[in-house]
């Protein structure tokens, strides 16, 4: 089951995220896109129970009127990987980022991973910001013409970037 995080689940999104990456670095960016009021949409997948995945879109802020989001970070308990967790929670955000005002969104992760979901290079191309020069920087337009003009962004502060 997908479903919005609730409060009451933010110890078990922080052990799921640090588990996922091996590290607390994610997890800890999650909670203080969180304090800062930059997340837009955030989904947990329930598994017996329990949180087994996470996904955040966080605002960007971008040189233009429209909502720019940025995916990251996506989790999945390390047991529970390859299952497809990942990718529902991940057709789940992005089928319900349009309905928090999200024009487009932004990733920085595997392309070939993302590129399922409709995530290219090409439309990122348009994009300015500190990840622009990356392979792995992708966007995927939720609106008509998202991408089409150029686009300068800057991510919430606890990204470091």
């Amino acid at each position: 089951m997908i479903r919005h995080a609730r409060a009451a689940d933010h110890a078990a999104i922080f052990e799921v995220v640090e588990a996922a990456f091996g590290r607390p670095d994610e997890a800890q960016l999650v909670e203080q896109l969180r304090a800062a009021g930059d997340a837009v949409l955030e989904l947990v997948a329930v598994e017996d129970g329990a949180v087994a995945g996470h996904i955040l879109i966080s605002r960007l802020w971008a040189d233009s009127a429209a909502l720019y989001g940025a995916l990251a970070p996506l989790s999945v308990t390390p047991a529970l990987q390859n299952r497809g967790l990942g990718a529902a929670l991940t057709r789940s955000a992005l089928e319900q980022a349009p309905e928090f005002g999200c024009a487009g969104v932004l990733v920085l992760g595997d392309p070939a991973y993302y590129g399922r979901f409709g995530f290219t290079n090409a439309a990122a191309k348009a994009v300015r910001s500190p990840f622009s020069h990356l392979e792995a920087f992708q966007a995927l337009a939720l609106e008509d013409g998202a991408f089409a003009q150029p686009l300068s962004v800057t991510y919430p502060d606890p990204f470091g970037a």
